[in-house]
């Protein structure tokens, strides 16, 4: 079997090329060239026989379908977006068209072509936005409220549309937030967890935050990427909600992490004047700063992934505690 990974230098693409490889798949990855390799997360991969990296960019039709052409792989995984909620808001053309078209381009080359590959495409739970209802499944209405979510939302309802009316093998992952110690140092959880080790360290004095208030459903990216796979094996193509239905505020993802370091957090004040203060030292650890808000706040998501289990057999097996130990650990030990 072959597999090609587009956005293989990411946390996902990482763990999804692993758990592969592990299944005995030759393993193709594209990434972007640019001045910076960017390939720490695959490096321990890279001398892999059965894996093999490939530049390019979904932003290229002609370079998508080139590579599809010349690999015709069984499994194709498209993890490339430009996957930050906040930046979306700044770049939000180049958003639509890596997020939203990069799927389109992949899935009219396998029409052109007439290639039998299955295709999964990463949906994310900000197209719920703000939410209609608690907690979100696959029947619960979208309302996206970012570039970022309106480009997933695009690329949702392109892959249902090839689909029905080419009858390819193209499904959607509505994943929930899932993070490891290989997430960029810009997503919140990873943001915490460095900060926490550097506080540690002493190379930083405070963490300074968004809206203390969103509450988020958080899993393992290794976890999850299981759940990609096992949508490609399904005996027909269907769309699932990937979540552990495990939802927390910021403020309390916070007070475990620092718990972790033996560290007791204490919330004074409201709105951007909020701090956390340490109570063994009596110090600010924690800042509010609007600049860290988004334009439209999404305040509350948690998934129901019931029909994954029912029809998949798939189940979480890494706690949102054992996740935060693992990223500060690491974050200890490599910061």
């Amino acid at each position: 079997m072959k597999a090609l990974i587009f956005g293989i230098t990411g946390q996902d693409g990482s763990y999804l090329a692993e758990y592969l490889l592990e299944k005995g798949y030759d393993v193709f990855g594209v990434k972007r060239r640019s001045s910076n390799l960017n390939t720490q997360r695959i490096d321990h991969i890279y001398n892999n026989p059965k894996f093999k990296l490939l530049y390019g960019d979904v932003t290229d039709t002609s370079n998508v379908f080139s590579i599809i052409n010349k690999i015709k792989p069984d499994e194709i995984y498209n993890l490339a977006a430009q996957s930050h909620v906040a930046v979306s808001f700044e770049l939000p053309e180049y958003t639509a068209n890596a997020d939203g078209l990069g799927i389109l381009r992949i899935l009219e080359a396998i029409k052109q072509l007439d290639l039998n590959c299955k295709i999964y495409q990463a949906g994310t739970s900000e197209l719920f936005g703000k939410v209609k209802e608690i907690p979100q499944n696959e029947s619960t209405p979208f309302n996206p409220q970012s570039p970022y979510a309106t480009a997933k939302l695009f690329a949702h309802h392109t892959v249902i549309n090839y689909r029905d009316a080419y009858n390819i093998f193209a499904v959607n992952g509505i994943l929930f937030n899932h993070e490891s110690p290989r997430r960029g140092e810009t997503f919140v959880t990873r943001k915490i967890t460095k900060g926490i080790s550097n506080i540690i360290k002493k190379k930083q004095d405070c963490i300074t935050l968004g809206n203390l208030n969103t509450i988020r459903d958080f899993g393992h990216a290794k976890d999850y990427v299981v759940a990609m796979h096992m949508m490609l094996q399904n005996t027909k193509p269907k769309d699932y909600v990937i979540a552990t239905g495990n939802k927390i505020n910021l403020r309390d993802f916070l007070i475990k992490a620092f718990k972790y370091v033996d560290l007791d957090i204490e919330f004074w004040s409201q709105g951007i004047n909020e701090v956390g203060m340490c109570v063994q030292t009596g110090k600010p650890v924690i800042r509010v700063d609007k600049k860290y808000f988004r334009p439209n706040e999404v305040d509350y998501l948690e998934g129901d992934a019931y029909n994954a289990y029912k029809d998949l057999g798939w189940l979480p097996k890494i706690t949102i505690d054992d996740l935060i130990k693992e990223m500060i650990e690491h974050d200890l030990k490599f910061n």
